[in-house]
């Protein structure tokens, strides 16, 4: 069973998916690589956020008198998980590059309406220390704020007594639900480096935590940070990249071989094929041994196909050549003698001796004409082109070839013959080819002989065998019967090219015609495909 293999345009379209995939998967990996490193950012501070409330809620407990939580607000928990039985509260991070809103840089920390509780300044002020200590190892803003959103403990000693409820992250926390937010920075000139983990970019990552206590509010955590950024992320792992655009260099290369393999090899081997065939070259062109590709080995295929052709055409030409010169030549030397003769002895020679001569000049040239014919015949039979229509009722015909040669003498009969045969064969192509071997009959088996016409449908083929009780062909003929101007009736006529004709008229319509071996006379069988 042949192997399919695939077409140029699928290894071509392949081929270039797999270049423009390159760089696209590249930018992908790039946008999800810097989303999920805002993620680890939102969710490192969640983190110190969540100790930090920790932190302030036991100290708000163990300083704070019981019945001054009742007097602050109660909230409703906005991000318990039911999933976890309500045993558990957990911080998810929530950003994403694609579709959160960047928003502008916060606002300044304002001075309070009110000033901040008492209790709330001396847990932050006892908390101060743990803060600083958090931002030198995690370079995180961090800001306590208590219920009112008044700064109780910060990293920036500025901010401390100041007031960030007006920030949307704060309000959102201090109504009982944490909230992040990107927002944006301004980069100062000159900051940037390429070492640098926070100079280069131009977000900042915002979580506010709320510090809550049986659904009540004690304060919120808010904590920022830029994330880490993209550029400094990629140039610290610059060898691994390295590493990585090496191996897609030689993923192109492996392509461009892949291509060069399938493609270009192939080509190059069909076009030494066709410059072999071109110089005529005999017998050099071979299918190609990996035509890779449909198109190649279809190509290769046709390209041999083709050399073939050239070929068998070229010996069929020479052999043609060569057998009419043969026949032309006794013929033309016959006319030739005879009109030199008859130039250089006319006045010396008898009249019986001139017609003598006239004879056969006119002989010589009657046969010349007979060739002529038979060749242009043959030619024609060489030319026909069936259409894929062509019905030809195969019993008719011969019925009337058969009802035509009685008339003339000839002792035909149609026996076994069926009242109607129709084969895949036009009435014109027919008639020539029975009408030969009429005449091959007549030529060989003797005027007196007996020739009868049969035919049936056998397998889905209409056969016509076509027999005569002459001499028959000897053993040593058989294999040269069909062969062009080969004849044992010269001396009658015989031009040896009417079974040649015969034969491939019937081939051109993919019929057959063969000699069948036979104890007495001649008999050729016609097969043709049946029509109904």
């Amino acid at each position: 069973m042949a192997v399919r293999l695939p077409g140029i345009r699928t290894l071509l379209l392949a081929t270039y998916l797999a270049v423009l995939l390159l760089p696209v998967a590249g930018i992908g990996i790039l946008r999800l690589y810097e989303s999920a490193l805002l993620r680890q950012t939102e969710a490192e501070l969640m983190a110190q956020a969540a100790v930090l409330s920790a932190a302030y809620r036991a100290a708000w407990l163990d300083r704070a008198p019981p019945e001054s939580l009742a007097a602050l607000p109660e909230v409703e928990l906005r991000w318990s998980a039911t999933d976890y039985g309500g045993r558990w509260t957990p911080l998810l991070p929530q950003l994403d590059l694609a579709n959160a809103p960047i928003l502008s840089r916060p606002a300044d920390a304002v001075p309070p309406s009110r000033p901040p509780d008492a209790a709330a300044l001396a847990i932050g002020k006892s908390l101060s220390p743990v803060v600083h200590e958090a931002q030198r190892m995690t370079l995180a803003g961090i800001r306590i704020l208590d219920a009112r959103g008044i700064v109780v403990a910060a990293t920036q000693d500025e901010d401390l007594g100041r007031s960030l409820a007006a920030q949307e992250e704060v309000a959102h926390a201090l109504r009982g639900a944490p909230k992040a937010a990107l927002r944006e920075r301004d980069i100062e000139p000159g900051d940037y480096s390429l070492i640098s983990v926070s100079r280069n970019t131009a977000l900042r990552v915002f979580v506010a935590v709320p510090i809550l206590a049986d659904r009540h509010v004690l304060g919120a955590v808010l904590v920022s940070r830029t994330p880490r950024n993209i550029v400094q992320t990629l140039y610290s792992k610059r060898y691994a990249l390295l590493e990585t655009a090496i191996v897609l260099v030689a993923a192109v290369v492996a392509l461009a071989w892949f291509a060069g393999l399938t493609v270009v090899r192939p080509t190059r081997q069909l076009a030494a094929m066709a410059q072999r065939v071109a110089r005529g070259e005999i017998r050099a062109v071979e299918p190609l041994g990996r035509p890779m590709t449909r198109e190649a080995r279809s190509l290769s295929e046709s390209i041999v196909t083709m050399a073939r052709t050239l070929e068998a055409r070229a010996d069929y030409v020479r052999e043609l050549a060569l057998g009419i010169s043969h026949e032309f030549k006794t013929p033309l030397t016959g006319i030739r003698g005879g009109a030199e003769l008859l130039r250089d002895h006319l006045a010396e020679m008898s009249v019986e001796e001139r017609d003598r001569f006239l004879s056969n000049i006119l002989a010589d040239t009657e046969r010349l004409e007979r060739l002529v014919n038979r060749i242009l015949d043959l030619a024609r039979a060489d030319a026909v082109t069936p259409q894929g229509d062509e019905r030809c009722d195969l019993a008719a015909a011969a019925r009337e070839i058969a009802t035509g040669a009685q008339t003339s003498g000839r002792r035909i009969s149609i026996a076994d013959m069926p009242d109607s045969l129709t084969a895949a064969i036009d009435r014109a192509s027919f008639d020539i080819v029975l009408t030969n071997l009429l005449d091959n009959a007549r030529q060989h088996a003797g005027a007196g002989a007996v020739v009868t016409i049969r035919g049936r449908v056998a397998d889905g083929e209409a056969v016509v065998e076509v027999s005569d009780d002459g001499v028959g062909v000897s053993s040593g003929n058989t294999e040269r019967i069909f062969d062009r101007f080969f004849t044992t009736a010269r001396d009658r006529g015989g031009t040896g090219l009417g079974l040649a004709i015969a034969q491939r008229r019937v081939m051109a319509f993919g019929g057959s015609l063969a000699l069948l071996p036979t104890e007495r006379g001649a008999s050729f069988r016609i097969m043709l495909k049946a029509t109904f």
